[in-house]
Order: structure tokens, then sequence, then C-alpha cells
């Protein structure tokens, strides 16, 4: 049995610790977050104590695995200092850290402690997804060529603001399109140029927004070319579409989550901080959510890799942290590999 500490209780906290639940040896024992009343709320939900200090936390319940769920600034002090108290297996939601820096701290830190590092990439556990790897890389469509994604649907609404605030979150380069950012790495190869356009990303440091919209082009180093658009201004639910043409042939997936209500309720009834950025949903037996968590626990029972690495989450926000510097400066920006 795997006893598991959640840090943060919000949203993707949630959905995580829903997942623990769901398999047959993990449990989760606690919950640490600075709001008192959500740590309380999600704890109650699973039969797990609840705090407001980590290390009180730490010392309070066993735990094996603890699971970072906070903003993304915090990502990097939370990981390191989990691996401080070498839990057998630590996981942490995407992007792995706020920038470059960060994820290398992040993998050191835990290489240091010996500690197996999970990032939580999980389009990679979606079905539409992964099937959708397995044909290209088998040929179904020959020789790719070009890639179109598109991801997004209204503003997240959550804790202060915090996707709204540039220097926090990344904007929706660095939150949304990152998951499409590791997919396509991980079908089509090293990306080796980046170029973008953002509403968020061009605005000067300090900036807070309630919209973000931005368009990314990614040159592959196979001569592939992809076309990422995210969107976090489309009131009428959250979409997933992608395109990819080769040489013999066009593979499309098409995805719409229309919103259950109309926005401006849904806006009203947020602004003070809701549940944060919409989680798609998937019509599978199993949810993604839990098979990349079973996929990190498997891993440590069996020592054999798990279908996301740390370096995995680091060249994920490398080229996220590309498209942001190329939005603000207007100029296209050459990625570098290998440097964790």
């Amino acid at each position: 049995m795997f006893h598991v500490a959640i840090v943060g209780a919000g949203g993707m906290a949630g959905q995580h610790a829903r997942s623990y639940s769901e398999l047959p040896n993990a449990r989760v024992t606690g919950v640490m977050d600075i709001r008192k009343d959500a740590a309380e709320a999600l704890a109650a939900q699973h039969d797990a104590r609840a705090f407001t200090d980590f290390g009180e936390m730490l010392a309070a319940v066993p735990h094996d695995i603890v699971d970072v769920c906070v903003p993304t600034p915090w990502h990097a002090e939370y990981v390191i200092q989990a691996a401080q108290a070498k839990p057998l297996g630590i996981v942490v939601e995407k992007p792995m850290g706020r920038t470059v820096e960060d994820c290398k701290r992040i993998i050191a830190a835990c290489k240091e402690a010996g500690v197996p590092l999970f990032p939580a990439h999980v389009l990679r556990f979606f079905p539409e997804f992964a099937t959708a790897r397995d044909k290209i890389t088998a040929g179904a469509i020959g020789r790719p060529a070009t890639v179109r994604t598109r991801r997004g649907g209204p503003f997240p609404r959550a804790w202060n603001n915090w996707y709204g605030k540039i220097d926090w979150s990344g904007g929706l380069i660095m939150d949304l399109t990152i998951h499409d950012f590791d997919w396509l790495r991980w079908t089509f190869g090293e990306v080796d140029r980046v170029y973008a356009k953002g509403l968020a990303a061009a605005l000067p440091p300090g900036s807070e927004v309630h919209r973000d919209y931005a368009l990314i082009t990614l040159r592959f180093e196979s001569g592939v070319m992809a076309h990422v658009e995210g969107t976090w201004a489309d009131p009428g639910g959250f979409k997933v579409t992608f395109e990819v043409a080769g040489d013999e042939g066009l593979l499309e997936y098409n995805f719409n989550q229309p919103a259950p209500v109309p926005f401006e309720l849904v806006r009203a009834q947020t602004e003070g901080g809701g549940p944060g950025v919409p989680v798609p949903e998937s019509p599978v037996a199993i949810s993604p959510y839990t098979l990349e968590l079973q996929n990190f626990l498997e891993s440590l029972e069996s020592g054999k890799r798990p279908l996301v690495a740390p370096e995995d989450g680091l060249e994920a926000v490398r080229i996220a942290e590309a498209a942001l510097t190329s939005a603000r400066t207007g100029r296209p920006v050459r990625i570098g590999h290998g440097d964790v």
C-alpha cells in the first residue's frame, strides 16, 4: 500500500486524490494547503488528515508518495523539500517548474536524494492521443509533415487569480499548451526552433490578465512543422483538436466539452476563486489521471521506467519558456537540449 501526502487542495489536487482512491494499492493520508478550509474539505473526502504546514504533515502521516499540486511558482520549493524527506517517490503536476532553472534544481534535488520523480503530463495517457501517436509512429499517414493542435476554453478562475498573474503561471503558454508541447515532442522528437505570438506573453513583467490567447509554431529537428493554438478566451466550453498530415494520409481528432451553463453565470460564481482550470473529461472506464498515477506506482514496484521521465518535464518547460521569449521579443528562438 502506497501512502500519499498531497500538497495543495485545488482542482488538480482533488483530481489526483480521486484517482488514488480508485487504485487498490494507494491511500491518501494527508492534505496540506495554506487555506485551512480547503485542506479540511479535501481531506474529509478521503478520510485523511488536514494540515496547513508541509513539514508538520510529513512528520505526522505516513507518506510513501508526495504529490505536489500547488500553483506553479511553488513546485520547486515543495518538491525540493519533499526530496529531503526521501519518500519512495514524488509526483509533481505539470508544468514541472516555472522555469528551466527550477526544473534543473528539482531534478538535481531528487537525484541527490535518490527519489524517483514523476512529472504528471497526463496527455500521454489520454487514449485518443496515445492511439494517434501509435498510428503515426507505425507509419499510418506515411512521413509526417505538418501538425495543427488547438486547446482551450474559458479563462480559469482560481485562488488569487494566479493563472492571470503571468509572472506566476506563465499564462496559457506555460500552463495549457505545455500539454501539446509534451505530446508533440513525445511523438515527433526534439524541437529545433520556436516562434510565438501571445496576448499575455507579450505584456511587461508584473502584468495580470483575465483572458489569454497564443499561436506557437514549432519546427522539429525531423523537419515536421507544428502550429499550436491555445485560448483562455472561449466561453463555449473546453475544446481540443489536432490534425496531423503526412505524405500518405491525414489523421484528425475533435473534442468539444460544452459549457454546462451560460458563461456569464459561471464567471459570476467563480470570480472569487473557483475550481481553476477546466479538467477535460474522458469516456473511458479508467480515467487518464488514474492511469498516469498507476503507471508511476507500477514503476516504483517494478523498477521499470515510467512513461514520463523528469527530463520530459524539463524539455516541455524548455519549449514553453522559448515560446514565451519569442512572444516577448518577436523573434524565433532556437532550442538547446541535454543541459540538465
